[in-house]
């Protein structure tokens, strides 16, 4: 009998953990199957033995990833109750919380290999919903303006942070993370008709008279 159900919980989370870390290190190009191993413990064929390839190794780290980042913003935003801050606490985690390197990874196989491309795009839809919804609970109460539609303004804000979060993992001298985030902030404000900054302010104020 096979020995994979008695031993995916312990080995397949550590080789997926250290698939993660050596790709963002070294880049999926210059990663060998030997390299996950020895940072996982393992042999190469432990491995191979739950992944055939280093595109379907590198689909589900950024899976596990993903499903990791989602729990903890998600944890987070029932903790807030302005739109506003919400909105304000999922730029911060883009940029003091997440590392983009794997993301990298992804975009770039996602051109030629349809499993990495078909995870790039169910995070990405799961994402753009996520703000999506805070801007629709934002409009409902008359925080956010009406003026554009909050799918299309939640495209902007997430592409929008798909690319200054490429040239900040880039290193461009030009574009910080402190930059990142106001940028972000700016875009949404004037798309939003709203200080983010004040109202969520004004948010907790409200929230610290009634504790």
């Amino acid at each position: 009998m096979s020995p994979r159900p008695h031993i995916e919980h312990i080995r397949k989370p550590q080789i997926l953990a250290a698939a993660a870390e050596v790709i963002t290190e070294r880049g999926l190009a210059a990663t060998r199957i030997a390299d996950i191993a020895e940072r996982a413990g393992t042999s190469a064929s432990g491995v191979l033995y739950w992944f055939a390839t280093k595109d379907e190794l590198l689909a589900e780290a950024l899976t596990v990833d993903e499903e990791r980042f989602n729990e903890y913003v998600t944890e987070r935003l029932v903790t807030l109750r302005s739109p506003s801050a919400k909105l304000l606490m999922l730029f911060e985690a883009c940029v003091d919380d997440y590392d983009w390197s794997l993301w990298i990874e992804v975009w770039s196989r996602a051109l030629h290999d349809d499993k990495t491309r078909a995870a790039r795009q169910r995070f990405d839809d799961r994402w753009r919903e996520m703000i999506a919804r805070v801007i629709r609970t934002g409009q409902s109460s008359g925080e956010f303006a009406r003026t554009h539609n909050p799918d299309q303004v939640a495209l902007t804000l997430a592409t929008l942070i798909d690319g200054l979060a490429l040239q900040v993992t880039l290193r461009d001298p030009l574009i910080t993370s402190g930059q990142m985030l106001e940028t972000c902030i700016v875009t949404a404000e004037r798309l939003l008709e709203v200080d983010l900054r004040a109202e969520a302010a004004a948010s907790e104020e409200q929230v610290a008279e009634t504790a």
